[in-house]
Order: structure tokens, then C-alpha cells, then sequence
């Protein structure tokens, strides 16, 4: 689906645009407050499968190094996909060159450079004009997508990782639910794309509830808007709830942004789940992912 530079805000089944920025600052600082506080020994802890805390604190600083290079300075020059290169595999290869190159920084020197150039990442997102169009958001099945979505999408990985180094040296998921209901309803974009394969009549919905103080309502609405290039039902987020929907699937807030990232896995999910209706439904739901995956 492409996002064209008049419309204002996105198509509008992506549901209500969203502002992340000033949640970039502060969750700068939380990040480099962990780091901070971490053992000597911690950094060589596992924090994803194959890579350890130093790691992901790398990848996270080449997370802020591309950015910075493609929308601030312009900067053309880069990685390419090979060819028959798919984005996903093209995007773990990139991650896992830089993450290798910079096996060789200390974790001092790395603490270092990323205040620096996170600090510059967030200044660069706190000034986006978030009706712009940005770069593509695969999961949610958009390219190219609205600032505002590019950019909560970024918030969420930052948020992510930092949850990701926080379980690896012991520590619980930030409990503050300000950046968390950011995180899940940017994570719940990814709905629509997620059922696009689901046939139903036009009028069905599905409601995605999250419960806790960082919680909310999602309600897909399956649309009869297919065309020759896009067969099949179209789901948006742009419908009310009609308060019947045909699956209602209740999740607490830690199985939710788990579930999105795969922390956890779709069966997983389902069996901590409420559910509600047509269970065929509910599971197609449950399959959503918020990242490259």
C-alpha cells in the first residue's frame, strides 16, 4: 500500500494518527540509565538469541547512525539489498555486519557514542513533521508511511530493546505506562495487515483489548473495498466500534507487546488470552507482529 505525499495523515485504516516525539527524550535517558548501571559482566549477557547486551547496545546506536544519515543529513551511500535479496534477510545481514564491526568497541567507548548520537536522534525526531511520508512499515503493510507511523515505529524499537537488555541482567519490564501505550498502540497498526488474508463479510469486527493502565481498544472492520491489485477483504482501523464484534480477544499488557515482537509466540498468546466469538478469527489476530520478522 503506498502513502501519497497529499494525503494528510496516512490511509486512513491505519486509525488515528499518533505522536511519539516527545517520548523519544526520555526514553533516551532510560535507555542510558541502564546501560549506565550495568555490571561488567552484564554486557556479555545473552539479551536476544545470539547476541549479547553489548550487542543490541550497538545495534541500537546503528539504528540512530542510519536514521540520522538518511533523513537529517541526506546521505545516499549505504548497504543495498542483494539481489533476490528479500527486505527481511537484506535487514538481519546489515544488523549483524554492523553488530560484528563493532564487537571491538568497549562498552565504555559505546555508552560514550550512543549519548551522543541518541541525543542527536532524538532532537532529529522531535522536529519531524509527522504528516510527511517516510520510510516503508512492512509489518503494517505501508511503504511508503506517514512520519508519524515511521516514527512511533522507531520509538517502539527503542522501547523494546531496552526491555530486551533490562530481562537479560534481571530486570522486570519498565512498569511506567507512558511510553507503553505508545508501544502497544503503535504495535496495533499492524492489525489490518495482519488479517488481510482473513475472508469475512463487510461489517465484521474483531477487537483487540489490552487491560492495565497502558492498555486500550483496537476494532479491525473487514471493508469490501478489494480491487484487481489488492483481491480479497480489506480490514481497517478507521471504522467505530459497533459494539458486536464476531472475535474479542483480551490480552494483559506484558503478553501484548511480547506477542508483537515475538517474544512470545502466537500459541502462547492464545492460551493467556480472553476470548470471545468466532475463535477462527481470534486466532488470526494473534498471529499480528510488529516488527521485520
Amino acid at each position: 500500500m503506498e502513502f501519497r505525499p497529499g494525503d494528510a495523515s496516512g490511509p486512513a485504516w491505519l486509525g488515528a494518527p499518533i505522536d511519539a516525539r516527545s517520548l523519544f527524550a526520555p526514553e533516551h535517558a532510560a535507555l542510558m540509565a541502564t546501560l549506565r548501571g550495568l555490571a561488567p559482566a552484564e554486557w556479555d549477557r545473552e539479551a536476544v538469541p545470539g547476541w549479547t547486551v553489548r550487542d543490541l547496545a550497538a545495534h541500537v546506536l546503528g539504528d540512530c547512525y542510519g536514521r540520522l544519515a538518511r533523513d537529517r543529513d541526506h546521505h545516499a551511500s549505504g548497504p543495498a539489498p542483494a539481489p533476490g535479496e528479500t527486505l527481511e534477510t537484506f535487514i538481519h545481514r546489515i544488523n549483524q555486519e554492523w553488530v560484528t564491526a563493532f564487537s571491538r568497541v568497549s562498552p565504555a567507548a559505546l555508552i560514550e557514542t550512543l549519548d551522543l548520537i541518541g541525543a542527536q536522534t532524538t532532537r532529529f525526531f522531535e522536529s519531524v513533521d509527522l504528516d510527511a511520508p517516510s520510510l516503508g512499515v512492512s509489518w503494517a503493510g505501508i511503504d511508503p508511511a506517514p512520519m508519524w507511523l515511521d516514527s512511533a515505529r522507531d520509538l517502539t524499537e527503542f522501547w523494546t530493546h531496552r526491555q530486551q537488555i533490562r530481562h537479560a541482567v534481571g530486570l522486570p519490564t519498565d512498569p511506567d505506562p507512558r511510553a507503553l501505550t505508545m508501544v502497544l498502540d503503535t504495535f496495533m497498526r499492524a492489525v489490518p495487515h495482519t488479517l488481510r488474508t482473513v475472508d469475512a463479510p463487510p461489517g465484521t469486527q474483531v477487537r483487540v483489548e489490552v487491560e492495565g493502565p497502558a492498555g486500550g481498544a483496537w476494532t479491525a472492520t473487514a471493508t469490501a473495498t478489494a480491487t484487481a491489485t489488492a483481491p480479497g477483504t480489506r480490514w481497517t482501523l478507521a471504522e467505530p466500534d459497533a459494539g458486536r464484534p464476531a472475535a474479542r480477544v483480551r490480552l494483559d499488557a506484558e503478553t501484548a507487546w511480547r506477542l508483537c515482537t515475538r517474544g512470545i509466540r502466537p500459541g502462547t498468546a492464545l492460551a493467556r488470552a480472553g476470548i470471545e466469538g468466532d475463535r477462527a478469527l481470534a486466532e488470526a489476530a494473534c498471529r499480528v507482529v510488529s516488527i521485520v520478522h
